[in-house]
């Protein structure tokens, strides 16, 4: 069974979005799906920025992010000064899905 991936950080979303290399983002998210990932989608606060990945499993992820130092040069261009805040989680069957 997949996991879910989130990546949490201190940042801005908008300079980001104004000023990001979107040849690198692209170039990147390329190589994530040559490493498995099934879903990704980044999301803004105020002041984080939220990956959400689904991935066939943590190896999969951990491996693709070893191998990918050019997300700091993303992370940089957004000012994101943290550690980023890395999670896993499993699917639960309650029985109340959709979509």
């Amino acid at each position: 069974m997949s996991v879910m991936m989130t990546l949490r950080v201190t940042g801005d979303g908008n300079k980001l979005e104004a000023t990001a290399d979107r040849d690198l983002i692209k170039s990147v998210a390329d190589k994530a799906q040559k490493f498995g990932v099934l879903y990704q989608r980044f999301y803004a606060s105020d002041t984080e920025i939220l990956v959400v990945d689904e991935w066939p499993d943590e190896a999969s992820f951990q491996s693709f992010f070893e191998a990918s130092p050019e997300i700091r040069d993303i992370m940089a261009a957004a000012g994101v000064t943290t550690h980023p805040e890395v999670t896993f989680w499993r699917n639960m069957d309650l029985g109340d899905n959709v979509g």
